[in-house]
């Protein structure tokens, strides 16, 4: 015997499975409609999350434009140092053969491969939540979900931490990638390894903060230390391009304003360079350390309804992806850095899209800050050993506003709730913005009429529920999501169109 929750009462086992059993066969005999209902939007859904990955896939198809299969088993026959004679070769300076010489597999090869093992991290991804999650269940790694109060839902365990399944599945495909990278880039190989300890190190911190709720002090100092390994392996330049329109400020008639002698104090202004040109030094590794604090922290405040860390995370990725497969195309100087993020970002893309698919409203389990932190970290390696962090901000323009707008509460100017998720409506099913209290002379400047004694939480989510009312969770997700995709596609306008406006080149 058992006692059913919330009815004080006892109840045999099988009673509550017999009852439930009835009720589904009532529901598919008298509304036939739900279940196509529900296999339509199960269709929608699947072309809805595959929407973002097309540019990527189009760029990627582009750059593999000879035979696949020649250019895979040629370029795998290089990686691997499988060269044949074909009775032409000649002889080197050191007196060895070239064509016994390992060479650089073909970028297209390389491209496949890492294609491939984002499939495979895809797939394995994909099976194993379903059997992880039961393991966290046994061990008490669950909980509720607060957007489902007063549903028949409402009590029921919902597995927490599932993302520590892409992240360990991230790093075995990262693993497997090295061993042909290493190859073939040989001088990459120790930001490989820094890659994979600072993005380990933050996969570890968001697993034990599910489990022991760690306070926010901490989760602001441990990115910074989790940065260390890429910063101290960073070789590239610290000097940063200033705009053409404040050029003026730092140098007139070839010698340097009063403003460009003072900044001399702290940073390098290059007077052959006519103030085109600024060395940040010390300040700018102080800047990426800052940059992997916020990535990591970004994502995990602009969250808390089902589907929403996983899909902009992997929107986010497609961006990054589309930018690089561009520069890669293009031939640019910085290809080697691009085919670097390439290989860590397609089996981010890969595991993502298979967590997303568990996540999705309604959700059968939680990412947790195991996924936010490791997402974060992911976006800080890339965008700071791939040389384009500048770039990467501009794919995170809802985040960074969230951020602003919710300094108010995050610094406690502000009444701060420890959960500023919107507030759901079991009487209508949708979901409006959830509010803190505050006396009528309180927060004036925050409120719609004088005499509120409500006022909304500062969150992007609960601001457009205020702009566009009230919504069901899956709409809400959905138009967060549009909006993600919207400013990555603003994101992408302003490197290659508006750019060419403020820098030279």
């Amino acid at each position: 015997i058992a006692l059913s929750k919330g009815s004080g009462r006892a109840r045999h086992p099988k009673e509550g499975d017999r009852r439930t059993q009835r009720e589904r066969e009532v529901n598919k005999h008298t509304h036939p409609h739900r279940e196509r209902e529900r296999k339509e939007i199960l269709e929608m859904n699947k072309i809805g999350a595959i929407l973002p990955l097309i540019p990527p896939a189009c760029l990627l198809i582009n750059l593999i434009d000879g035979p696949i299969q020649i250019a895979v088993i040629n370029g795998w026959k290089n990686m691997f140092g499988c060269d044949t004679d074909d009775g032409n070769s000649t002889v080197g300076d050191a007196g060895e053969s070239e064509n016994t010489r390992r060479d650089v597999p073909t970028v297209e090869a390389q491209l496949f491969a890492y294609v491939c093992v984002a499939i495979l991290g895809y797939v394995a991804t994909n099976n194993l939540i379903p059997k992880i999650k039961t393991y966290t269940l046994k061990k008490g790694i669950s909980g509720k979900d607060i957007g489902k109060r007063g549903t028949s839902i409402e009590d029921k365990d919902i597995p927490e931490a599932l993302g520590i399944v892409p992240g360990a599945i991230f790093l075995i495909c990262l693993i497997f990638c090295l061993v042909g990278y290493a190859t073939s880039h040989p001088k990459k190989l120790l930001d490989v390894n820094s890659a994979l300890l600072s993005i380990c190190f933050m996969l570890f911190l968001g697993f034990t903060d599910d489990v022991l709720d760690w306070p926010w002090r901490y989760k602001l100092f441990l990115p910074s230390v989790a940065s260390l390994p890429l910063l101290c392996c960073y070789e590239g330049s610290t000097s940063i391009l200033v705009p053409i329109q404040l050029r003026f400020l730092l140098m007139q008639e070839g010698e340097l304003t009063m403003l460009g002698r003072i900044l001399c104090y702290i940073v390098t202004v290059d007077e052959n360079a006519n103030g085109a040109i600024v060395n940040l030094g010390l300040l700018y590794l102080v800047y990426m350390g800052m940059l992997a604090v916020f990535c990591t922290n970004a994502i995990n405040i602009y969250a808390g309804i089902n589907g929403l860390e996983a899909g902009q995370s992997y929107v986010i990725g497609c961006a990054i992806l589309v930018h690089n497969l561009i520069e890669i195309g293009n031939n640019s100087a910085n290809t080697e850095n691009h085919l670097f993020s390439v290989m860590i970002m397609l089996s981010f893309v890969g595991v993502t899209l298979a967590l997303l698919g568990h996540n999705w409203y309604p959700a059968s389990v939680f990412v947790g800050d195991t996924f936010c932190y490791f997402a974060g970290m992911t976006f800080a390696v890339v965008g700071i050993l791939g040389h384009f962090s500048k770039t990467v901000l501009l794919f995170f323009i809802p985040q960074i506003i969230n951020f602003i707008y919710s300094t108010p509460q995050l610094f406690k100017f502000v009444p701060c709730p420890r959960h500023r998720l919107p507030k759901f409506n079991p009487e209508t099913g949708l979901m409006g913005p959830s509010t803190f209290s505050c006396s009528k002379d309180e927060f004036r400047w925050l409120k719609k009429r004088p005499d509120d004694t409500e006022v909304a939480n500062m969150t992007v989510i609960n601001l457009c529920l205020q702009i566009l009312g009230p919504m069901s969770e899956r709409t809400l997700c959905i138009v967060l999501l549009t909006l993600q995709v919207i400013c990555c596609v603003i994101g992408l306008l302003i490197r290659y169109k508006l750019a060419n406006l403020f820098f030279d080149g």
